[in-house]
C-alpha cells in the first residue's frame, strides 16, 4: 500500500484559510463532507479534537498528522491540507504548521491506522524537501505526483 494510492484530488486541499487549530480541523473535515467522502462531520471533528487533547499531532518543521478512527468508515482517508501562511498547532518546535496529513480510518482495523501513520511519518522523515515542494504545488495532481515520486525514491 502507498499513500499516493489513497490520496485523490478530492482529498487535497491546496489553500487552507483557517488561522487556528480548531478552525483548520473543521475546514478540512467540512471539505471531506462537501466532497461526499464522509457523512458525520461533527463526529469526526469531535474525535480529531479529542485526539489533540491527548497531545498535539504536530511533528515540528511545519508538519502535522491529525488522525482519528470512526466505526462507520470503510476505506481509509488521507487528506493533504496545505496552509501557505501556517497555522499555530502547538508544535514541539513552536513553528506554525503548513502541511497537514489528516487521517481517518476504521475503528475495526487499528493496525491499518498505525500502518498509514507510519507510512506518513517515514515519508516526512526521509524527504526533507517534501514540505517545500508541497508548498509550491499548484494543483492536486502536482501534490499527488510529488508524494508518488518521494515514495518511489524511498522504495528504490
Amino acid at each position: 500500500m502507498r499513500l499516493s494510492n489513497i490520496i485523490s484530488d478530492k482529498t487535497i486541499l491546496l489553500d487552507l484559510k483557517a488561522q487556528g487549530k480548531k478552525e483548520v480541523i473543521r475546514e478540512m473535515v467540512n471539505y471531506l463532507k462537501k466532497n461526499k467522502l464522509i457523512s458525520r462531520q461533527e463526529e469526526v471533528i469531535d474525535r480529531l479534537e479529542q485526539r489533540e487533547v491527548l497531545g498535539t499531532t504536530a511533528m515540528g518543521e511545519g508538519l502535522a498528522i491529525p488522525h482519528c478512527k470512526v466505526k462507520w468508515i470503510n476505506n481509509p482517508i488521507v487528506l493533504v491540507g496545505i496552509s501557505r501562511q501556517g497555522v499555530p498547532f502547538e508544535a514541539p518546535d513552536g513553528c506554525p504548521v503548513n502541511i497537514f496529513f489528516l487521517l481517518i480510518t476504521s475503528l475495526e482495523d487499528p493496525s491499518l491506522n498505525l500502518q498509514i501513520l507510519a507510512m506518513i511519518a517515514q515519508l516526512i522523515k526521509k524527504s526533507p524537501e517534501l514540505k517545500e515542494k508541497l508548498l509550491r504545488a499548484k494543483s492536486p495532481a502536482e501534490v499527488r505526483e510529488i508524494i508518488k515520486r518521494q515514495e518511489e525514491k524511498q522504495i528504490g
